[in-house]
């Protein structure tokens, strides 16, 4: 018998969405995946432009599915089989996610940004849990179908709801929020990230400022202060209905201010002025991006009262994510070599970030600092004009050995020195003997690239014998 909470039973989901419920079923969590729910789960059938989950109904009850919301009943249906009829299953989403946020008093903190929401999001769990039951969202769920399946997740007793609004096209981020309605809202930065559905940068910091759009009463901003559209978002964060801006950064103005970053191989020790308290604690994550945006989560469990001294002193149990700065010492013949897996995306200033983290790094004896950059994708225009300018990053930082994957990436390599050059390939897995052949012991090796260069293969191919 399952010891977890029923989070939506069979006439609760029927009053929330519309629907005809068949069955008298109990939902422990929710899934739009046959393949990965888990037993108790409530498998919603959506429809895409190349899937239907209508087709993987009687897969989802075998698994031991709690029921299905489907907009018709599989076609050879035990009128016993626990369902949820609904006119439309991705309206029916939206409805458990309006029910769910709705009879639940959590606080409930929005975050967004350019780059470093998801690590955020995930610091800041971390920090609130010293205070409450958090809930949050999986992963980088976080688009018009992510969103509302983790709020129709959210358990109604519920301290603090975590939930991170992302977009590549404007006007995706308002409706989210006004589905979320956040109590305190923390963006992390706007930056030249999907710039290719973007006509400026003014764009996408308009289109991040839509996040405002569902701001609970005297709701709470975190900003950058550092962000040269730091004005802009305060201006529409009080036009949007919030009481109080904090500002974090460097900047002497910042009320959450990182006064000092100290790397170290463990990740290193901050020390940081939070609204007039002054404190240090340490990371497990590398680079001083992190240092800020862990002092911008600080300032937002602050803001939805959390303890400070509690809160920083939880952040070092976050590890680094996969695919997000994770590190691995890995065996090499006649010793080790390190490497760091940002795999999992690319823009210039994450690249930039991953590259001032790599100089950081201290190679063991004999070892170099390595960079393999795959593509950055979605950059529009001046693309290539963007990869070839990372060289000077690279130069500046000391990179020893660099190798690239993908066509303009190819823009960085031919700008390089010949001495910081060792190959360039199409694909990853082209490129992994080459790097295979360089590798020597105490190298620090940085993988990073466009989810959509498909550079987690090279991180496997290295890691799948670890431990």
């Amino acid at each position: 018998m399952s010891t977890k909470q029923v989070l939506w039973s069979a006439a609760q989901a029927a009053s929330a969405t519309g629907g005809q419920a068949h069955g008298d079923w109990r939902a422990e969590g929710v899934s739009i995946d046959s393949r990965t729910l888990a037993p108790g789960d409530l498998f919603v059938a959506l429809k895409g432009p190349n899937h239907d989950g209508h087709d993987h109904v009687t897969a989802a009850l075998g698994g031991h599915a709690a029921a299905a919301m489907v907009e018709r009943a599989p076609v050879h249906n035990n009128r016993a089989a626990p369902l949820l009829i609904v006119p439309d299953s991705l309206d029916g989403l939206y409805a458990l996610a309006g029910a769910a946020r709705a009879r639940c008093s959590a606080r409930i903190i929005a975050v967004t940004g350019s780059v470093g929401k998801t690590g955020s999001k995930e610091l800041l769990a971390h920090a609130l849990a010293t205070a409450g039951r958090v809930s949050l969202s999986a992963g980088n769920l976080n688009n018009y179908i992510g969103a509302p399946l983790s709020l129709a997740r959210l358990p109604a007793d519920a301290t603090y709801g975590v939930f991170e609004l992302g977009m590549n096209q404007p006007g995706e981020i308002a409706p989210l929020s006004r589905l979320a309605r956040p109590h305190v809202v923390l963006i992390t930065n706007v930056e030249a990230v999907h710039t290719e559905f973007f006509d400026s940068l003014d764009a996408v910091a308009e289109a991040k400022a839509e996040i405002f759009a569902g701001l609970e009463p005297d709701a709470v901003a975190v900003l950058n202060r550092d962000n040269k559209y730091f004005d802009y978002l305060a201006a529409r964060a009080k036009d949007g209905g919030a009481t109080r801006i904090i500002a974090f950064g460097r900047h002497d103005k910042a009320e959450a201010r990182l006064l000092d970053w100290s790397p170290d191989q463990d990740g290193g020790l901050v020390e940081a002025d939070i609204c007039a308290t002054r404190c240090s604690y340490r990371l497990a994550l590398s680079g001083e991006h992190w240092a800020l945006n862990s002092v911008a989560v600080l300032a937002t469990a602050m803001a939805a009262g959390a303890p400070l001294t509690e809160a920083a002193n939880a952040l070092a149990a976050q590890p680094a994510l996969p695919g997000r700065g994770a590190r691995h010492r890995l065996a090499i013949a006649g010793g080790e070599f390190d490497l760091i897996d940002e795999s999992y995306n690319a823009s210039p200033v994450a690249v930039r970030a991953a590259i001032a983290g790599l100089r950081s790094f201290q190679p063991g004896p004999g070892g170099r600092r390595i960079a393999v950059l795959g593509d950055m994708l979605e950059l529009g225009t001046d693309a290539a004009e963007q990869h070839a300018a990372l060289a000077g990053a690279l130069e500046d930082a000391g990179i020893d050995l660099v190798f690239t994957v993908g066509a303009l990436m190819a823009h960085l390599f031919d700008a390089l020195p010949s001495q910081r050059r060792n190959s360039r390939a199409e694909t990853s897995g082209d490129i992994l003997p080459a790097l295979r052949d360089a590798l020597r012991p105490g190298d620090v090796v940085l993988i990073k690239g466009s989810l959509g260069i498909n550079m987690r293969p090279l991180v496997d191919a290295f890691t799948r014998d670890e431990g």
